[in-house]
Parts: C-alpha cells; structure tokens; sequence
C-alpha cells in the first residue's frame, strides 16, 4: 500500500541535502528495492522574485506563463525528500540525471495555484548503475497540466556491467550551429541558486572528483532549459518534451547549439564545439 506524504510547505533544501550528505556514509545498508511513497503538496504560489532568478541563470523569458521546464525546479525538493529517505536503494549525492520528459498539457498561468504529487518507480539495472524513474504530476484543482519523468542513474556495478563495450561513433567536426553558448561555474552556481540542485558534482571541484569527475559539470536541466531559448515562442501549449543527456559539460566550456523544424515541431541538441560528441539531444512535439 503506497505510503502517502502529504505536506503544508516545500522543504528546504539545505536541510536535505544535509541528509544527502549523511546518506552518503558507508555505513547505511541499503535495500534493493524501491519504498511504496507519494509526496504531496498542494496550493504551490509561485514567487515572482524566483521566477525571475530562474529565467536570468536558465537565458528563458520571463512573463506571465510559466517555461515548459519550471515546474521542474517547484517540485525537485519533493523529489530530494523521497531520495534522501534511509531506506531509498541508492544515495542521491552523485547521482545524475539520464533522460526527461515533459508533456504539458497547456500554458500554465503565473497565479494559478498547483498542486504537486512525487513518486519514484521503475528501479532496474543499467550497464553503469541503477536507473530510477521520479514522476511528478502537477494539477490545477482536478485538472491534470504538466507532467515530468525524470530518470536518474546511480553510477555502480551492476549485473549488466563489465560486458562488451559499444563502439563509440567516431569524434567529427560538427557543423556551423545556430548560436555558441558559454556556460562556467558562475553559470553553474547561479542556476544552483535559483533551482535548489546544489549536487556537489555541479558546484564543488572536490565533490565533482569525489563522484568520479574531472572537474565540475553543468546541470542536466540548466542544459535542457537553455536549449529551449532557442525556439522560446515557438513552442505550442500542448507539447511533449523529450530530452537524453549525453557526455556531460565540463566546465568551463563554449558549446555549440542546434534547433531544426521538424512539422509543427523541433529536433534540439547541443554538440562539442570540436569533436560533435552530443551533451544533449531531444525533442518537442
């Protein structure tokens, strides 16, 4: 039976990712399965003054509808709550994010209140960690306007691992792009600040080394927001938005930005500058 947690307000998220931090110790054994649990909080008012931080570190318009990707960044404290929970399977400290998708049903009004609900389903095994889907629904009294599944992995050994390795496509100049985007770690930290995700593989060096990276990486949704700049007022009410990560940025970096018209829609991706290996590939619908 799904356990349900209904809240009165978001929780902060210095507080849990103090929990993150705990969680982290070799000390906790966890269990290779998912809890049942649901988050819930309904009659979300969004801050103007937050909007307006989001849209200047994500290049986004700020006005009287909310960008597709927002919603994300109102509810990611409920998903953090299910993460950081003692018996989840895995530690949210460097976890990353692999894929999402958006479908939202239309524009969604600055003033409208929401309602928020966060599970998390679909543990399985990845060659290079375990995947989890966290799905967050938004509605608008009954009416059902914005929906995310976000998959994030788990980097670790798993049954799939140490098999034959694909040959990765060969390194090729890629073409001229539409715009150049430079993204650094004040880039980092500004969207760190407005959307709550302080991961250390984002905003400390250490952190970054700790979890097995070279140095600090953008955020996924700061890249998957950005994108969307691009074709900002071209992009219908009712859309499906659907976005896989692929190698990281490391910052700093100067990266290359694509966006095709494909029907009543776009092919989006963001490229290497020198080699063409893909940071993000999706698509709107």
């Amino acid at each position: 039976m799904t356990q349900t947690i209904t809240l009165t307000e978001v929780p902060g998220n210095g507080g849990l990712y103090a929990k993150a931090a705990l969680g982290a110790l070799p000390l906790l054994r966890r269990k290779a399965q998912l809890p049942d649990r649901e988050v819930r909080i309904e009659g979300v008012r969004v801050d103007p003054e937050h909007l307006a931080a989001y849209c200047r570190a994500t290049g986004l318009r700020f006005g009287d509808t909310l960008p597709l990707t927002y919603p994300f960044v109102l509810g990611f404290p409920l998903t953090m709550q299910l993460l950081v929970a003692r018996d989840f399977p895995f530690t949210a400290v460097g976890s990353v994010h692999f894929a999402n998708v958006i479908e939202r049903t239309r524009e969604i009004s600055v003033g409208e209140p929401l309602d928020f609900s966060v599970r998390i389903e679909n543990l399985r095994e990845h060659p290079k960690g375990l995947l989890v889907d966290a799905i967050t629904e938004v509605r608008v009294g009954r009416e059902l306007v914005w929906k995310q599944t976000s998959t994030f992995l788990h980097q670790q050994r798993t049954s799939l691992s140490g098999g034959p390795k694909a040959v990765p496509p060969a390194d090729e100049v890629p073409p001229p792009p539409l715009r150049t985007q430079f993204v650094d770690q004040k880039t980092a930290n500004r969207y760190a600040a407005a959307s709550g995700d302080r991961n250390p593989i984002h905003v400390s060096g250490i952190g970054a080394k700790a979890m097995g990276f070279a140095r600090t990486i953008a955020h996924g949704m700061w890249t998957c927001a950005n994108v969307l700049s691009t074709v900002e007022g071209r992009i219908p009410p009712a859309v499906t938005y659907s976005v896989k990560f692929g190698k990281p940025i490391f910052l700093p970096a100067t990266v290359n930005v694509y966006a095709d018209a494909v029907g009543t829609g776009w092919d989006l991706s963001v490229l290497d500058r020198k080699k063409g290996y893909p940071h993000l590939t999706a698509t709107l619908r």
